[in-house]
């Protein structure tokens, strides 16, 4: 994106950008977990896929109730005072600023998207504690060393982060390359720093069924992949118990951890 884009108040040039006429994923999800930031071609294609596999709808709330327990584990649990959410998306309700300042308010956050769905909303993403500190950067997964010069705008990268890639990566088609990008995340944070990822994944015929109409819908790709891939993605790390499991079953407490048989994979790891 252009600086001039980037800096313009106005939001005219960044929906100018915004197209109304294909399916976006990032509004897709928001039409799923019930936000009110989607067009009628995202419901289309959304209710849609609800006939093909209503079990995505459980996903798109399981995966939404894991970030929270796992914010409020590293928050709560482990100390942690800063995160890097990669591929934000459109906010809605608990976002990863607000459950981790609720725990801890002199936590920073800061958000990362390239989308301009995603920029038109910064602003709703922009509120801090007064103790704390929260950002938003228009930058990109595919250049994870730029991704975190910026961050270090916000965030002392000499004291452990908290990587959060939630329901993105699948965007990334080659499973290496997104490896590599998890990696080269990873290797610019210091030793204590934690990835949690969560992710759609090839488990059920269903899914599948819907992961092919989605993609053919003509908005960008998004691929499910083996919950052996889920796992790989935290090769080097010290998974916190349970290990990569369904999200549902992550650490489940009073949320609602129900024991549904979601087609959707979480972890959390720790760098050694």
């Amino acid at each position: 994106m252009s600086e001039d884009i980037a800096q313009d108040s106005s939001g005219f040039a960044t929906r100018a950008r915004i197209d109304t006429t294909t399916p976006h994923s990032a509004r897709f999800w928001n039409y799923f977990v019930g936000g009110k930031d989607h067009y009628e071609v995202d419901r289309e294609i959304g209710d849609q896929i609800k006939g093909i596999f209503p079990g995505l709808v459980d996903v798109a709330h399981t995966s939404r109730r894991f970030l929270g327990r796992a914010v409020r584990y590293l928050a709560g649990e482990q100390g942690v005072r800063q995160f890097l959410d990669v591929g934000t998306g459109l906010p809605t309700a608990d976002n990863t600023h607000e459950v981790a300042q609720r725990v801890a308010p002199d936590s920073r956050i800061v958000y990362v998207d390239n989308d301009p769905i995603v920029l038109a909303h910064a602003n709703a993403l922009l509120t801090s504690t007064p103790e704390g500190r929260t950002a938003y950067l228009d930058a990109d997964l595919y250049d994870p060393e730029a991704v975190l010069r910026a961050a270090a705008g916000t965030l002392d990268l000499s004291r452990p982060v908290a990587l959060m890639i939630l329901n993105t990566l699948g965007h990334v088609s080659d499973y290496e390359q997104a490896r590599d990008l998890v990696r080269r995340l990873m290797a610019g944070l210091p030793s204590g720093s934690h990835l949690v990822i969560s992710d759609s994944t090839a488990t059920s015929e269903g899914m599948i069924a819907a992961s092919n109409a989605y993609n053919s819908s003509g908005a960008v790709p998004y691929h499910v992949r083996s919950v052996e891939e889920i796992a790989g993605f935290f090769d080097g790390l010290d998974l916190v118990k349970p290990g990569v499991v369904r999200v549902p079953q992550w650490r489940p407490d009073e949320d609602g951890g129900d024991a549904a048989a979601v087609d959707a994979y979480c972890g959390v790891g720790r760098k050694p």
